[in-house]
């Protein structure tokens, strides 16, 4: 029976902490649109959105600060996927200065605000339809870090006498 506890404690505790690890910042939390940048019209303008993506670019203006950020679909934590799939692009402004040195170009970013108009303005050669958001919360992640495997497939592999690759031990030959 005290095993039982123990276990059925631990096993509660690891979730309760698992969870924790992925809650969701409060200022992210909530309903918002379904819609995505590419998609946005017209008659978009007011709808509360809660968009993410990479920052292409930062320009700070007299009172305000805008990015151009390439859209992403975010994940149940609501970071931004790592992925090639983008669903448009969209500039997104906050009052006050945000330094570009800070909000580089490819840093990961969710915010949540409405739309309140569309601009057009040149990609490449493109005329493309930016909507415009005002922000009300901006989320800058951290950088991602790189994961570092080690190759075991060599000649050895992880075991110099390939002790669990045959099925039987050295140990106990003769």
């Amino acid at each position: 029976m005290k095993y039982l506890i123990r276990n059925a404690s631990l096993i509660i505790l690891s979730s309760l902490l698992s969870s924790a690890c992925t809650s969701i910042p409060a200022q992210l939390s909530g309903e918002y649109s379904s819609l995505i940048p590419e998609n946005t019209t017209e008659k978009d303008m007011e709808t509360p959105v809660r968009w993410g993506g990479v920052v292409l670019e930062t320009r700070p203006e007299t009172d305000y600060t805008c990015f151009e950020i390439l859209s992403r679909q975010l994940r149940k934590s609501m970071r931004p996927e790592s992925s090639d799939q983008a669903s448009g692009r969209f500039i997104a402004c906050k009052p006050g200065f945000y330094d570009p040195e800070v909000f580089e170009k490819g840093r990961e970013v969710t915010l949540t605000g409405k739309i309140i108009h569309i601009d057009t303005r040149k990609v490449g050669e493109f005329d493309y339809h930016f909507p415009v958001v005002d922000i009300e919360f901006m989320s800058l992640w951290p950088e991602r870090r790189e994961s570092v495997h080690f190759d075991y497939s060599g000649l050895y592999g992880p075991y110099y006498w390939h002790y669990p690759h045959h099925g039987y031990s050295y140990r106990y030959r003769f």
